[in-house]
């Protein structure tokens, strides 16, 4: 029985000396960050399909049970919207081949102004994609959210190749006005959007926002400890990012919300154990 959390990325300025060593080399960051969290989101593939060699260094730093959620270009996505972008995805597909097994899935993230009239060419997208990988899409046009028409629309399209509907919680991000310069930021640029639970496939994947204050964050993902742990009673593998505005703190909130889970799913397997943020000494 396995939940997997993890973070935006793997590597943050905030990060260093409190919960990772500091000056790590490129190399070592990543195998680092994976003593904390066996996910992350693959954001950096949104801006630029990485070598060959550094997905290989990727692959090395982990352990075969690591996961990652890698975003699909945006010039996939988000500049040609799904069409005539076979180059730039078969380019990225094979750039990611090293990673073998370690992605949990591939990420389709599709702009706001993506609506419910767009699902055919969200449909033929997902035909044409190779077998063999997994697919999850998140989505953030209101209609998908306030119109049971369109969701259902949404759902059908994605059953065919087994793919995931990813939510991105934000609601305890609007549920009061931000009170830092990093939750005032969120507010100007992230989506505002109901919270969804409902899970289509054997390994859900939820991406949560919380707030700059530790409190208001564990507070807010109280529900998702209770989705989580139904998804492990019913067999399912969930996967679940914590974010913040600033985070800070998101690395050691990740393994905070694994524990609260672990605690009412006691066979559920453990996380590594983090590897200590300054070197070992024999005084």
């Amino acid at each position: 029985m396995r939940l997997h959390v993890g973070c935006a990325m793997w590597t943050h300025a905030r990060w260093q000396r409190r919960f990772l060593p500091d000056r790590l080399a490129p190399g070592e960051r990543l195998r680092a960050y994976a003593t904390w969290c066996d996910a992350v989101e693959g954001n950096t593939t949104f801006y630029a399909t990485p070598s060959r060699a550094t997905v290989e260094s990727w692959a090395e730093q982990t352990s075969p049970g690591f996961r990652f959620v890698v975003k699909l270009p945006k010039p996939i996505t988000h500049e040609r919207r799904l069409t005539g972008a076979e180059e730039e995805l078969t380019a990225f597909l094979e750039a990611m081949e090293p990673l073998g097994p370690r992605v949990h899935a591939f990420w389709v993230q599709l702009p706001g102004s993506f609506s419910p009239a767009d699902l055919g060419t969200l449909a033929a997208f997902l035909r044409r994609l190779p077998q063999g990988h997994r697919y999850a899409v998140e989505v953030r046009h209101p209609a998908f959210f306030s119109d049971e028409r369109a969701a259902r629309l949404l759902e059908r399209v994605l059953a065919p190749v087994d793919a995931e509907w990813v939510p991105f919680d934000t609601t305890v991000m609007f549920d009061g006005p931000p009170t830092s310069d990093a939750e005032r930021e969120a507010w100007t640029k992230k989506p505002r959007l109901p919270r969804r639970t409902r899970a289509l496939t054997a390994r859900p994947i939820v991406r949560y926002l919380g707030r700059d204050t530790e409190e208001r964050t564990v507070e807010g993902w109280r529900p998702w400890v209770g989705q989580v742990t139904r998804w492990l009673r019913e067999g399912r593998e969930p996967t679940v990012f914590i974010h913040t505005p600033d985070n800070a703190d998101a690395l050691r909130l990740a393994r905070r919300f694994h524990d609260e889970v672990r605690a009412g799913v006691p066979g559920l397997e453990p996380l590594p154990e983090p590897m200590p943020n300054e070197p070992l000494t024999l005084f």
